[in-house]
């Protein structure tokens, strides 16, 4: 009797729906619950202790943004799902609807505003050092909640069933008319990010741009300084390096290095033909280095010029300046030895005199 006075209970109905009925949807609420704070629970926890052993700390800070979601979003999912089965008025199901939409949106958007700040911090410390956070950080900051904000706040409305064309529009024009008025420092920054992630120099290389040459000193959002060789500091735009040719020193394994040296027009033709061997014996005996050739090139205005390439396994100028000069007192020493003059600027003057 018991049990038909059960069923007979759920049978019954109450606002167009059954007692069974409202039982399954509690049922699939509880349930719902249950499994989400397990995922949080369990499953959070292993990806927080797998995102540990990675090397990037992305994937830390979007495990620890996710587990901040409140509880009423996972409770708001869980009602929505177990309201599907029940027959209620189309406003509460509406409402329910509505509340879903407004916390996913909202905790989404947060999500994403973390994140792109928790980038914008990385790039700012790993450009500026010591110090994380400049004007063109919080700038960048600023504009991306705000456009976040923007998009979420016209979803909400979307779903609330406002017609939000013409504030998108509105928007729109208003965002053309900003991105006109900075494009200049937009330019800059987004030339910024491309350094960072094509790194084609660090702090610390010896680059060329254009005339301009120095050791790069600091890598900034908007700017990028480096050192000249007199000392002075030369503050180059990020849009200009990445829409010019750099040249990068420190990314160069060897230097190919060519040099001249002139006789006098009196040497004679037995003591030229020995030089190239002379200057080959002596680049070879000097480390680091790698002959390629040399010849007797031309018919200076003054001397006889003779060409030479080598190679050197080393990139430092510094270095470079050493070995050249240990060539120079070398061949200096080789050439006085067999009376080879080296020439300088000179000019011969023959007088003829006429016949009376």
């Amino acid at each position: 009797m018991d049990k038909e006075y059960f069923l007979n209970l759920l049978g019954e109905s109450y606002f167009g729906n059954t007692v069974e009925s409202y039982l399954i949807a509690l049922a699939i609420l509880l349930g719902i619950m249950i499994f989400l704070k397990l995922l949080k629970g369990r499953i959070f926890a292993r990806l927080e202790k797998w995102a540990h052993k990675t090397k990037t700390d992305l994937d830390d800070e979007f495990i620890r943004a996710i587990e901040t979601i409140p509880g009423i979003l996972y409770f708001f999912v869980a009602l929505y799902v177990a309201l599907q089965i029940l027959i209620l008025h189309p406003v509460i199901h509406k409402t329910v609807e509505i509340i879903l939409v407004i916390l996913v949106i909202y905790w989404a958007t947060k999500l994403a505003a973390e994140l792109i700040e928790f980038g914008l911090a990385k790039v700012a410390k790993k450009q500026n050092g010591k110090r994380e956070k400049n004007t063109t950080y919080y700038a960048l900051n600023l504009i991306s909640k705000l456009i976040l904000w923007s998009t979420g706040l016209l979803l909400i409305l979307s779903n609330l069933g406002v017609n939000i064309s013409a504030l998108v529009a509105s928007l729109g024009i208003g965002g053309i008319a900003v991105a006109l008025a900075i494009q200049n420092i937009l330019s800059d920054i987004f030339s910024s990010f491309s350094l960072y992630l094509d790194k084609p120099f660090e702090i610390g290389d010896f680059i060329i741009v254009g005339e301009n040459m120095g050791t790069v000193k600091k890598i900034g959002l908007k700017t990028t300084r480096i050192e000249a060789l007199q000392g002075e500091e030369i503050v180059i735009s990020n849009n200009e390096l990445t829409s010019t040719r750099v040249r990068n020193f420190k990314k160069m394994k060897k230097r190919r290095i060519v040099f001249l040296i002139g006789v006098t027009y009196s040497t004679p033709h037995k003591l030229l033909s020995k030089i190239p061997k002379i200057i080959k014996e002596t680049i070879k005996s000097i480390k680091k280095t790698t002959f390629d050739r040399s010849h007797f090139a031309n018919f200076g205005a003054s001397s006889l010029n003779f060409e030479t390439v080598y190679y050197l396994e080393s990139s430092d100028y510094n270095e470079y300046m050493d070995t050249q000069q240990k060539i120079n007192l070398a061949l200096v020493k080789s050439f006085e030895k067999e009376g080879i003059e080296i020439a300088f600027p000179t000019q011969t003057v023959y007088l003829h005199q006429a016949k009376e």
